[in-house]
């Protein structure tokens, strides 16, 4: 039988996240979004031990897989509970603020990366920087001036060094979230997807770890935003940085071939096992979509409840005024979205490809946050879009969740073809 309570131990987790929520982060929303890039420092003291703790069971978890001598392909037995926890906290914490959730100290997208891609012993080494210490973050740069959603024009290269044995990159990459967090301001990491063979296309994208503080890394610009204002969104140029041959993600067996002797650096997994980031990732914009929707959703009742207007779900919608029925509209939207997001979860924690589903979910949220927050703006009213509420900022930080991870044009394409049986080439 399909159980789906949700684990007490969970419960009394996101208890203390939504006090989190609502006591360190909705109250600075406006002034952080008003001052952008200041770092709301007592959000980041009050998650640090928190998510440290996290990070913590997670190597546990993965030191006693190494233990067992199990690959991680093998199934695991039981699902991964802490991953649903996960997606509730992010939808919790973006409920609060979607821009200082961003500043979450946490590996985030880069950690979703070295789990996707890396080996266990990896994964324990990448994810113990963020078990102790100071706070620190993660990102992961893909985007590049020349390569958005098409990842076979990457132009950020990645030679061997044969002679001591390190990886050299070089190349420009834009709209990282948190790349200045993770790389100038702490001792955290970022996954940074570059070529070994910029004419093999996508057969030649790896994806490397950069660690904080490298030489070389330069911010080359700081993003000002529409929304998610705290957050720090940067562009990365990467002159001649050198990093540990390690450091390149899965089981590395370079294939020495020609004079040159550094010209293939496979993987095993290789590019297919760096896009499996996005499986993991995309369920987790969806629930920080689904949290900002949330927000909305549940202001806009409650304002209209002050004016009397309470919907009477007994009544046929023709019998409804035009108000109940957009709310109505809200609360469906908001509950397909919501759904979507847990099955993806659903069959991440079960060791199920969710490949199909995550899109479905991410172009799903993507669109409804969009939708809910918009009309929350419009039925509120002037007091909707002016800054007295906060209803004009969700539907800024709302847009962002229908861009990044992948467009909603995209996600779109990765649905059909799934469902259609078609290639990449066949539609576009």
């Amino acid at each position: 039988m399909i159980n789906f309570e949700i684990p007490e131990k969970v419960q009394n987790q996101m208890q203390m996240i939504h006090m989190v929520a609502e006591q360190a982060m909705r109250p600075y929303s406006r002034q952080l979004d008003e001052h952008e890039h200041e770092r709301p420092q007592m959000f980041v003291d009050m998650t640090w031990p928190f998510t440290r703790e996290m990070v913590k069971r997670d190597i546990r978890r993965l030191q006693k897989q190494v233990e067992e001598g199990d690959n991680g392909e093998s199934g695991k037995k039981g699902p991964n509970v802490a991953l649903l926890a996960l997606i509730l906290m992010i939808e919790e914490l973006s409920w609060g603020d979607a821009g200082q959730y961003l500043c979450l100290p946490h590996p985030m997208l880069g950690g979703a990366a070295v789990q996707s891609a890396g080996t266990p012993e990896q994964q324990i080494r990448f994810l113990s920087k963020f078990a102790e210490g100071e706070p620190k973050w993660g990102a992961m740069a893909i985007t590049e001036p020349g390569a958005g959603s098409d990842n076979s024009s990457m132009r950020t290269t990645a030679v061997l060094d044969e002679e001591t044995h390190e990886w050299v990159l070089n190349g420009e990459k834009i709209f990282i979230t948190n790349g200045k967090l993770s790389l100038e301001e702490s001792d955290g990491l970022c996954v940074v997807w570059a070529t070994v063979d910029p004419d093999a296309g996508r057969a030649g994208i790896k994806s490397f770890v950069v660690e904080g503080h490298t030489p070389g890394v330069h911010i080359a610009k700081q993003e000002t935003k529409l929304g998610i204002r705290a957050s720090d969104t940067v562009s990365l140029h990467f002159d001649n940085v050198r990093i540990p041959y390690d450091n390149l993600l899965g089981a590395a067996a370079v294939k020495k071939q020609g004079s040159n002797g550094h010209k293939n650096g496979r993987t095993d997994k290789g590019f297919k096992g760096a896009m499996k980031t996005f499986d993991a990732s995309r369920p987790a914009v969806a629930a920080s979509a689904m949290g900002i929707a949330r927000a909305a959703l549940e202001f806009t009742r409650e304002k209209l409840a002050e004016e009397g207007i309470v919907v009477d779900y007994t009544k046929s919608l023709h019998e409804l005024t035009a108000v109940e029925r957009d709310l109505m509209e809200m609360e469906a939207r908001h509950k397909g979205a919501w759904l979507l997001t847990l099955r993806a979860t659903a069959q991440m924690a079960h060791g199920e490809s969710n490949r199909l589903e995550a899109s479905m979910c991410k172009f799903r949220a993507g669109e409804s946050v969009t939708w809910i927050t918009q009309k929350a703006v419009e039925l509120l009213g002037p007091l909707g879009y002016s800054r007295e509420w906060l209803a004009e900022k969700w539907m800024r930080d709302a847009k962002i969740n229908d861009i990044y991870e992948g467009t909603k044009q995209i996600n779109q394409l990765i649905v059909a073809r799934s469902i259609l049986g078609y290639t990449r080439r066949e539609l576009k």
